[in-house]
Formats: C-alpha cells, sequence, structure tokens
C-alpha cells in the first residue's frame, strides 16, 4: 500500500508518483520547461502540491487538464497511481477532438520511407510521361 502524505508532497515528485513521468528529473525538465503550470500558473519542481489543485500538463501533443484528488510521494502500480487525479471533461473532450484531427490529417496512403529502386524509377518515369 502506498504511503498517504497529508499535507502535500512537491510537485516533481507528485508527477513522478501519479506516473505522468518516468523519473523525477524528467518531471523537473518538463516543469522547468514551462509544460506543467499549477492553478494556472507556472510553478517550481519544489512547488507542493495539495487536495483540489488543478494541474495543466502537456506531453508531447496531448494536453490534459487534472484535479489533484490524492497525495502520494511514492511510485505505486498504474492502477494506484491513477487514484491520485481525475481528469476534467472538458479535458477529456479536447484530447479526444485533437486526436480526431490529427487522424484525418494524416497522409492518405501513407508515402514509403525507402527510395525507388531502378524498377520503380523506370514506372514512375513511364508514368509521367517523360
Amino acid at each position: 500500500m502506498m504511503k498517504k502524505v497529508a499535507q502535500g508532497v512537491r510537485l516533481d515528485k507528485w508527477l513522478w508518483a501519479a506516473r505522468f513521468y518516468r523519473t523525477r528529473s524528467l518531471a523537473i525538465a518538463a516543469i522547468n520547461g514551462g509544460r506543467v503550470h499549477l492553478d494556472g500558473v507556472r510553478a517550481k519542481p519544489s512547488k507542493v502540491v495539495k487536495l483540489g489543485d488543478r494541474l495543466r500538463i502537456r506531453r508531447a501533443q496531448t494536453e490534459m487538464m487534472v484535479v489533484v484528488t490524492a497525495i502520494s510521494g511514492q511510485r505505486g502500480s498504474a492502477s494506484i497511481a491513477q487514484t491520485l487525479y481525475s481528469e476534467t471533461a472538458e479535458s477529456i473532450a479536447e484530447r479526444e477532438r485533437q486526436q480526431a484531427l490529427r487522424k484525418l490529417s494524416a497522409p492518405p496512403g501513407g508515402f514509403s520511407s525507402h527510395r525507388p529502386d531502378k524498377r520503380e524509377r523506370r514506372k514512375i518515369i513511364r508514368f509521367i510521361g517523360k
């Protein structure tokens, strides 16, 4: 069972315990890089997280708005880590909308990642009509 801290815990440690980042140093780099905001304000890694705090977390192409529902400074299993926060309904809807837009904007048919060989080049030249 995870040890619960009543008063609060450092932001970098909470992000690590909630499994948003694999290591605390990655969490610190994200916080210092401005990808994590606490209650709408850019925070430092040592900022104390309390129950009810709202976090905006950007990772790669996704952005999440979460509310802190539990405090823990120890990393546990993924199922326990998911109980530390709840994502807002607006955040879920926006994330799904962004995912649908990315899916629609993908190149149709996909492009080959290799250079055409001699036979394929001849077919291309024949098709273009040169």
